[in-house]
Order: C-alpha cells, then sequence, then structure tokens
C-alpha cells in the first residue's frame, strides 16, 4: 500500500544490500549495528574490506567499551 521509498535495517551486508536494491525491494539501506563495530564503514564497504564484528554483549552499557574501541583500516 505504500508507495514511498522503502529504507532496509536489519542483518544487511554490502552482499544483501547490494541485491535488495538491484531486486528494487529496497530504495537504500542503513548499517546500524555494523556502523557500531565499523566506525570506517563506508571506507570498508567501498575497498570490499574485512568487517569487524559487533561484540553485542558490549551494547548499551556504560562506558566507551563496545564504541570507540573497534580497530580501523590502517
Amino acid at each position: 500500500m505504500f508507495e514511498g521509498p522503502i529504507i532496509g535495517n536489519c542483518r544487511f551486508d554490502r552482499e544483501r544490500a547490494d541485491a535488495a536494491i538491484a531486486a528494487g525491494k529496497v530504495a537504500m539501506v542503513s548499517f546500524g549495528r555494523l556502523f557500531v563495530a565499523n566506525p570506517d564503514l563506508p571506507a570498508r564497504i567501498a575497498q570490499g574490506a574485512p568487517m569487524n564484528p559487533p561484540d553485542y554483549a558490549t551494547f548499551y552499557g556504560e562506558g566507551p567499551k563496545g564504541y570507540i574501541d573497534y580497530p580501523t583500516l590502517s
């Protein structure tokens, strides 16, 4: 019924996002958890670099652990 753009957001990686957009299932994709674990996510996607896995045990906790301690690309 809704005819506007749809933003996909749930368990997407680059390949799944590209496929969903190409198939017309969504207009765009957002990356929440993956962005937390990869502060340089746009660069990683552009380079096809591996992703840091999110540490779900540290989400919504106190302090910086799990938010600002993920490694970036060299």
